[in-house]
């Protein structure tokens, strides 16, 4: 169990250090952001990887429970 926590937790930095140079805007959002300037442009990217991260860390969690559950079968 405490190695299972661990892991999740380096994944967790680990998926955070490598995202923060990525943008990730539609073409709407790249408009907003270029007329509001650089410091809320990156914050707008931020928070759109922000809220990306929990549904692909459920679907990731979900994905290794069954993987687990089905190994052993």
């Amino acid at each position: 169990m405490k190695q299972g926590l661990l892991i999740s937790i380096l994944f967790f930095c680990l998926a955070i250090f490598i995202s923060l140079p990525s943008t990730a805007q539609c073409s709407i959002c790249t408009k907003t952001a270029q007329q509001l300037g650089e410091g809320p442009a990156r914050a707008l990217n931020g928070a759109i990887i922000y809220l990306a991260f929990a549904p692909l860390l459920l679907i990731g969690f979900i994905g290794y429970r069954w993987w687990k559950n089905n190994r052993d079968a």
